[in-house]
């Protein structure tokens, strides 16, 4: 592909505009490009404006730590790594092929600077509790960001973990729900009331809107997590 010339891992300037690029390497898994798609803006402004760490601290314990729970649409979350040099671009054409690193489901033991190994839709959210836990009992605060899809909140286990981090007050924990209005049934009052409830502080933005993402990510509420609903178009548009 002409592509790859241009988009060569040697640059370091690669940003957004780049991102759509990156993802028309990568190709076979047709079925999940609106997910991963969906999930696109939100992934930028979290690595290009929120999180603090980089290709050189992914091993480092106070880096902040990013798990994409909503890992059955991995294109865009590969080409934000390459575009942030965790990742090199030479990796992407690869995704799905036998010997790559890129799975269909991202996998943390082969891509640097994955969190987590994921892809079954509900595990993300409890995971990234435990690791707000974990960290607590080690005297660290570093930031916890969890990205799921609003379908995701229909499996029962993110019910416990909602609850449990609400009540705990876990202040270092932020869920990103992309919302593109493929749940089952839907929420009454909208899904940021699912955590409010459930004493979280909750937000609903434009999932396409860098600057409304970057600041409901920058407001860390006293002694409550955080939920961000970054809506998009529907899958169904």
């Amino acid at each position: 592909m002409t592509t790859t010339n241009t988009l060569s891992s040697t640059r370091t300037d690669l940003g957004y505009d780049d991102l759509r690029g990156l993802m028309s390497l990568m190709s076979g898994d047709e079925k999940h490009d609106f997910s991963a798609t969906s999930t696109l803006d939100a992934l930028w402004v979290l690595y290009d404006r929120i999180l603090d760490v980089s290709p050189e601290t992914i091993d480092e314990p106070e880096r902040d730590r990013f798990l994409l729970s909503k890992g059955h649409g991995p294109m865009a979350y590969y080409a934000v790594l390459a575009a942030k040099g965790f990742i090199p671009v030479e990796w992407l054409p690869t995704f799905g092929t036998f010997e790559s690193r890129l799975g269909h489901h991202p996998d943390r033991l082969l891509i640097p600077g994955v969190e987590i190994s994921s892809g079954s839709l509900g595990h993300g959210l409890p995971l990234a509790v435990g690791t707000v836990l974990g960290l607590r009992a080690q005297g660290i605060d570093s930031r916890v960001v969890v990205l799921v899809g609003d379908a995701e909140l229909d499996e029962g286990s993110n019910a416990e973990a909602i609850a449990y981090a609400g009540a705990t007050g876990l202040d270092s924990l932020t869920v990103v729900v992309v919302d593109n209005a493929s749940s089952s049934l839907g929420w009454s009052g909208g899904i940021e009331r699912r955590f409010t409830v459930e004493g979280w502080h909750g937000t609903r933005v434009d999932g396409r809107d860098h600057d409304a993402i970057e600041a409901a990510l920058t407001h860390r509420a006293e002694a409550r997590p955080t939920v961000v609903v970054a809506a998009v178009e529907s899958k169904e548009a």
